[in-house]
């Protein structure tokens, strides 16, 4: 049986919308609530069950937690909107005016090669330099390419029949790493991981190839004292 999609078709409007979206992140817990998390503690069973519990139960995950409401939705599509066409469209034909033939060439080489190079030596400088000398009883491998959620998790740690999942974010010296929130997708990801293994996953900020932000190092090791108990 064909499951019916009740998604909205954008078209190529979707590219823009999308990319304005993430980059201002209006998408995030602190504006519409943590979604997925919401919807299956619902468990609806038709999508205006959906909508209907969501703006009865629905909180930000701010500071200061706001009711979620059909007018808040509406004044954050409205923001969007403000960003689109006061910012990323004449940002872009900015750059639409200035691409050449060279850019796309050299983007093609450094995503391939510089990039992937560095985010290779990276990952192994936080695991091998960092997190195998400080969990020395742990087994650290490289997530297999054919797990489901390797895209989201790059090395898995064993401790027995149990195992917690890392992934490793780059971060720059003025970057806030406290303010990053892991995607909808990804923390469905990150569930099913914990499903199936155990324990949880932890997100580790990589910066000059050190581990950037050191409370994790406490939080992987209470879930190493879970797996012992």
């Amino acid at each position: 049986m064909t499951q019916q999609k009740h998604s909205l078709n954008f078209g190529k409007k979707e590219k823009v919308l999308n990319y304005a979206c993430q980059t201002y992140r209006f998408s995030r817990p602190n504006h519409v609530g943590a979604v997925m998390a919401f919807i299956r503690e619902c468990q609806p069973q038709t999508i205006e069950e959906w909508e209907q519990w969501y703006f009865e139960n629905a909180y930000t995950e701010a500071k200061t937690k706001t009711k979620i409401t059909k007018e808040s939705l509406q004044e954050l599509g409205e923001r969007l909107y403000g960003k689109i066409t006061e910012v990323v469209i004449p940002e872009w034909q900015a750059a639409f005016a200035q691409l050449t033939l060279q850019d796309c060439m050299d983007y093609i080489f450094n995503l391939t090669i510089n990039l992937t190079f560095d985010g290779f030596l990276r990952e192994k400088s936080v695991v091998n330099d960092g997190l195998s000398k400080i969990f020395t009883d742990v087994t650290l491998e490289e997530s297999d390419p054919e797990l489901d959620h390797a895209g989201d998790i790059d090395y898995i740690g064993k401790l027995g029949n149990k195992a917690f999942g890392i992934q490793i974010k780059p971060v720059t010296a003025k970057v806030n790493f406290g303010n990053y929130s892991a995607t909808e997708r990804m923390k469905a990801s990150f569930a099913d991981f914990e499903e199936k293994f155990g324990g949880k996953v932890f997100v580790v900020f990589s910066l000059d190839g050190e581990i950037a932000n050191k409370e994790i190092i406490q939080e992987i090791q209470k879930e190493i004292d879970r797996f012992r108990h």
